[in-house]
């Protein structure tokens, strides 16, 4: 039986061309089953990543972009270039600049969405979602025993979907 398009689930769609960079990877001597050089694609994120191989649903995977996204316009990543800003003595109020309007409502609703998830998941959101850290180093980060993040992370999504109010039959 043939699958629609509407039928069609995120796991059936293949990555963009402009969304692969294919690199090889030499796995630990813990992790090899059959081969010790596996193939990555380095521009996946961990949550589509997830979808893929349906552990995630297509509301998950909407919610947590939405929440990237407004991680990423709220500038909260590490900065990892040179700040050009003025001097702080060239300045009449002195210290950092004031943030535009966009980049305090991207804060706000960020922060809305990580209270609405609690403080026991958003250390998994953080980590997994906005800094796009591996399942398996948030979870040894975190202390969590092995495969304990994907059910966390689970949860926390769903949290997320209820916050944005997105459509969970999707």
């Amino acid at each position: 039986m043939r699958k629609t398009a509407a039928a069609a689930t995120v796991s059936d769609v293949p990555p963009l061309p402009a969304n692969r960079l294919l690199a090889s990877r030499t796995l630990p001597p813990g992790d090899r089953i059959d081969r010790a050089q596996v193939t990555v694609n380095l521009a996946e994120t961990p949550l589509a990543w997830l979808a893929r191989r349906g552990h995630i649903g297509a509301a998950q995977l909407r919610a947590g972009a939405r929440l990237r996204d407004d991680f990423h316009a709220a500038s909260l990543g590490p900065r990892v270039t040179m700040r050009w800003d003025p001097l702080p003595g060239t300045r009449s109020h002195g210290g950092a600049p004031e943030p535009g309007g966009s980049q305090i409502a991207a804060r706000r609703r960020f922060d809305e969405a990580v209270a609405a998830c609690g403080p026991g998941l958003a250390d998994v959101l953080w980590r997994v979602v906005c800094m796009g850290e591996g399942l398996e180093a948030a979870e040894r980060g975190l202390g969590w025993p092995a495969r304990a993040g994907k059910l966390v992370l689970s949860l926390a999504l769903d949290r997320l979907v209820s916050h944005y109010g997105l459509d969970q039959k999707e």
